[in-house]
């Protein structure tokens, strides 16, 4: 396992780094420390407000349920911990599907590169979807909601957890204002609060709901 040092040298790193193939080649080298780093050492708050967020909005814990990005599984231990027990995950990084393989958690993982879609996943095929520190700066960008929402039923909950600088940044909260209106999604609710604790780091956590079209 990496030493503090080496963490900290990942965590920085991947704030820095725009280039996609760089950042999955991080991902892949960071997996075997990445929950040390983000849980133990720096108290990763946002899986778990992911999940309660999605508990308001989904009462049904038999529902199918996908971890976009679901990095090394902390996503699905927190939708496990709420009581969800059918979760598939997809992510970009080999490296992390492993480790997310190990919490036997998942039904299904699969490997995924959300800005070259498509999904390998049906039309309408989940009920819900949460992207837990996905979006961002060299990492997923919000034109993927195109293809997310693809994969979802009418009228499925959507949970996205960013940080705030992402937030700022806008194109996220702009992607999001042009579904609502085009009347493909309903906005339900938006928090500030904690992201990463221990770098004093705030984000958001995001609800919508994929509209129910009529035919």
């Amino acid at each position: 396992m990496a030493d503090a040092s080496q963490n900290d040298r990942y965590l920085k790193a991947i704030y820095q780094t725009r280039n996609p193939e760089k950042v999955r080649d991080l991902y892949d080298r960071w997996a075997e420390s990445y929950d040390t780093e983000l849980i133990e050492e720096n108290g990763y708050a946002q899986p778990h407000r992911c999940a309660e967020m999605l508990s308001r909005h989904l009462p049904d814990r038999s529902a199918e349920i996908l971890d976009i990005g679901c990095g090394t599984g902390l996503g699905g231990v927190a939708l496990a911990e709420t009581g969800y027990g059918v979760i598939d995950g997809c992510d970009f990084s080999a490296g992390m599907l492993a480790q997310s393989r190990r919490t036997g958690l998942y039904r299904r993982l699969f490997e995924a590169d959300l800005n070259v879609p498509p999904l390998d996943a049906a039309s309408g095929a989940y009920d819900a979807a949460v992207a837990v520190g996905v979006f961002g700066f060299g990492h997923v960008q919000p034109d993927s909601l195109d293809e997310i929402l693809r994969v979802l039923s009418p009228g499925a909950p959507l949970v996205i957890g960013l940080n705030r600088h992402f937030y700022e940044e806008g194109s996220l909260t702009a992607k999001l204002t042009a579904l609502g209106d085009a009347g493909h999604i309903v906005q339900i609710t938006e928090e500030h609060g904690e992201h990463i604790r221990g770098t004093g780091v705030t984000g958001w956590v995001i609800a919508v709901r994929k509209a129910v079209e009529q035919e």
